[in-house]
């Protein structure tokens, strides 16, 4: 059975041309929406993932707008408003040490360098500097933030799905 894995997500048109607006949610974006790479739109309206070959891609603010091939118009596009465009895991490529897909961190048991079990991550915030990793209490507390620094994030096991965390002052 095939694994998918959400790269973007199709919020707006663009202009009349066939242009999508897309909030990414990949740290690849160059290569996910290079011309001629080949992404798959999931939609609540579908039957069945629709195959888009990129034609271009740029940034504008925010967003990355998108066209793809045999698609040049609004009126084509603007049925995928809402829809998720993903990659399967054949398209994963490989990483260095210490770099990790968002979906392998999603889900890890995190706990302090002390012993003390705090959660599980459950979303990454990026933001620019370094990503955030939101942490859902074990308590159901209030969600813990931390920042993806060397200083706080001191091992991650994707094999044993486990964090190790130092709290700095602050943090908790």
């Amino acid at each position: 059975m095939t694994k998918w894995f959400n790269v973007g997500k199709v919020v707006n048109t663009h202009g009349v041309r066939g242009e999508v607006r897309v909030i990414s949610s990949t740290d690849f974006a160059d290569e996910r929406f290079a011309k001629g790479a080949k992404l798959y739109l999931e939609h609540k309206d579908f039957n069945e993932k629709l195959l888009l070959k990129v034609a271009s891609h740029r940034q504008h603010k925010n967003f990355d707008l998108l066209t793809f091939e045999n698609y040049h118009n609004i009126n084509d596009v603007v049925a995928f408003k809402g829809g998720v465009l993903q990659v399967d895991e054949k398209q994963l490529s490989e990483l260095d040490e210490e770099e990790f897909y968002y979906h392998e961190i999603i889900g890890c048991d995190v706990e302090t360098d002390q012993g003390e079990a705090i959660g599980k991550v459950k979303e990454i915030l990026a933001t620019g500097a370094n990503d955030v990793w939101v942490i859902q209490r074990r308590n159901g507390g209030k969600d813990l933030l931390v920042p993806y620094i060397e200083q706080v994030v001191k091992e991650v096991d994707i094999k044993e799905k486990r964090v190790v965390i130092h709290l700095m002052e602050g943090l908790e």
